[in-house]
C-alpha cells in the first residue's frame, strides 16, 4: 500500500515539512510518496497544466515513473486546497486506483461560492503581493494567511525559520509567474462531480482557515454524506498546524465507499 500527498498552489513536496516522516511513523509498512505538480517544485521549469485533468493524468505518469511501474495496489490519496480538486478529478475518473482520499482545506465549484473559495478581504493583497512583492513577502504572507499556529508573538522565532525555509525553496525552484496564471486557471475552471465519487472518503478542515472558508468542507461533506473531522484551532496548512491530529483521524478506520448511485 502506498500513501500519494499532493500540495496546492505554488507549492511543492518539500512544504510538507516534517509531516511525511511523522506520517510514515505511523505506517512503517506502507509507502509514503510525494509528487510535484508539473511548474513547481523539481518540475518548475515544465509549463503547468491548464486543466485539473490533465494534472491528473501528469500525476499517474509521475507515480508511474517514480515507482518504475504502476503501484501494487490501490493507493491512498492525501491532498490539500489545489491537490484536493486533482484528488477528487483522480477518483472520479480512476475509482479502480484509489483506497481513500483524505481531502484538507478544499473548496469545490459548484459546490461553493467563489466568496468562500477564497475570502474576499485577501483578494487585494494577494494580487499586489504575487506581482509585486519579493519572494521574502510572498512567503510571509502565505504563512500568515495558511496558518494559526505560527502567527503571533508567541511563534515569531519558528514562524521566521519557516519562512526562511520557504523562500530557500522558492529560490532553488521559482515558480514562474506564468505557471501561477495556469495553475489558477485550471483551478478556478474546475467543476466537482454532483455526486462523491465511489472510494472512501474523509474531508478535514480548519475552523480558523483564513485563507478558504471552512464552510467548503462543511457544505462539501453534507451534499457528499462525507465524513467531516474540524479543527477547532488549526487554519488552512492543518498538516503544518497540528501534523499528529491529521495523522490520528487517518488511523481510524475511514467510511466504507459508497455506490455511486447512493
Amino acid at each position: 500500500m502506498s500513501w500519494v500527498l499532493l500540495r496546492g498552489l505554488m507549492r511543492e513536496q518539500r512544504h510538507w515539512g516534517s509531516f511525511v516522516a511523522a506520517l510514515q511513523q505511523a505506517y512503517p509498512d506502507q509507502r509514503i510518496l510525494t509528487l510535484d505538480f508539473a511548474g513547481n517544485g523539481v518540475l518548475s521549469a515544465q509549463s503547468s497544466a491548464t486543466s485539473v485533468t490533465q494534472m491528473v493524468e501528469q500525476l499517474r505518469t509521475q507515480l508511474s515513473t517514480q515507482c518504475g511501474q504502476q503501484p501494487s495496489g490501490k493507493i491512498r490519496l492525501m491532498a490539500i486546497s489545489l491537490g484536493a480538486m486533482v484528488a477528487v478529478a483522480w477518483a472520479e475518473r480512476y475509482p479502480h486506483e484509489i483506497q481513500d482520499l483524505t481531502l484538507i482545506n478544499t473548496s469545490l465549484a459548484p459546490h461553493s461560492p467563489f466568496y468562500q473559495r477564497l475570502r474576499p478581504r485577501n483578494y487585494a493583497v494577494l494580487v499586489y503581493t504575487m506581482l509585486c512583492g519579493s519572494v521574502q513577502q510572498r512567503e510571509q504572507l502565505i504563512l500568515r494567511l495558511t496558518s494559526q499556529r505560527f502567527n503571533g508573538t508567541a511563534a515569531k522565532e519558528e514562524a521566521a525559520e519557516i519562512v526562511a525555509h520557504w523562500v530557500s525553496l522558492a529560490q532553488a525552484h521559482p515558480v514562474r509567474r506564468r505557471n501561477v496564471l495556469r495553475q489558477l486557471y485550471a483551478a478556478m475552471h474546475y467543476r466537482a462531480p454532483d455526486q462523491a465519487p465511489a472510494v472512501a472518503l474523509r474531508i478535514l478542515a480548519g475552523a480558523q482557515d483564513a485563507l478558504v472558508n471552512p464552510q467548503c468542507s462543511i457544505t462539501l461533506a453534507q451534499r457528499w454524506n462525507a465524513e467531516l473531522r474540524l479543527h477547532p484551532e488549526a487554519g488552512h496548512d492543518l498538516p503544518l498546524d497540528d501534523a499528529d491530529w491529521v495523522i490520528r483521524q487517518t488511523l481510524d478506520v475511514i467510511a466504507k465507499p459508497r455506490s455511486p448511485s447512493a
